[in-house]
């Protein structure tokens, strides 16, 4: 069973830190799915060209998905992307991403000093993120007249929604992702003050 409450990243975040003259710069960013993780650690090797190495770990859904992955990007086997991946574990964190960058210092840190480097790097990050409680939410179409849309605005300022911009055509269309638990109560709220004037369909987000 998935887990529903976690916090997931607001926004991207960044730590830099130095051994030995080699500098480790860690990003954190929100990664909800495989495709979003990918792209962002494409983003920071575009944004380092020159980084002997990037090394990267994401859990791209709840804490506990199998949507996970990691690399070591050339540094010896196990001495970064598992220790980074552990460190997002441990957390809680979930959609999360992490890519470090290591720029070379000339002097070798060896095989438990590289872990504690990647390790502190993504620490390092974790504390700096902006988070917030991932919700659980629900995809709701709604249809109706144009009478009805300061009636509909009301009520759904009531709730935990997130809309789109609506549609006007002959009817005014919105697209919803409502909080799941507040579902059922805020469709009978629509229904009732409406005399099921709004058309309502439900799909899963």
């Amino acid at each position: 069973m998935a887990a529903t409450q976690y916090l997931i990243p607001s926004a991207a975040a960044e730590f830099e830190s130095e051994i030995k003259r080699s500098r480790f710069i860690c990003y954190a960013g929100h990664a909800d799915n495989r495709d979003a993780a990918e792209h962002f650690i494409r983003a920071v090797r575009e944004r380092h060209p020159q980084a002997r190495h990037v090394c990267w770990a994401y859990i791209a859904g709840a804490p506990d998905t199998t949507v996970m992955s990691m690399s070591d990007d050339g540094e010896p086997s196990g001495t970064a992307g598992m220790p980074m991946l552990k460190v997002l574990q441990y957390s809680g964190m979930g959609e999360v991403v992490v890519a470090v960058v290591r720029y070379f210092g000339g002097t070798k840190l060896g095989t438990g000093g590289l872990q504690r480097a990647y390790s502190d790097a993504v620490s390092g990050v974790l504390e700096h993120i902006p988070s917030h409680p991932f919700v659980s939410r629900e995809l709701l179409q709604l249809q109706f007249d144009y009478a009805l849309e300061s009636q509909v605005r009301h009520i759904l300022s009531q709730y935990d929604v997130q809309a789109n911009e609506p549609d006007y055509q002959q009817q005014v269309s919105m697209q919803l992702a409502v909080a799941a638990s507040e579902v059922q109560t805020l469709i009978t709220m629509l229904t009732n003050h409406s005399a099921g004037a709004v058309n309502i369909r439900r799909g899963s987000i």
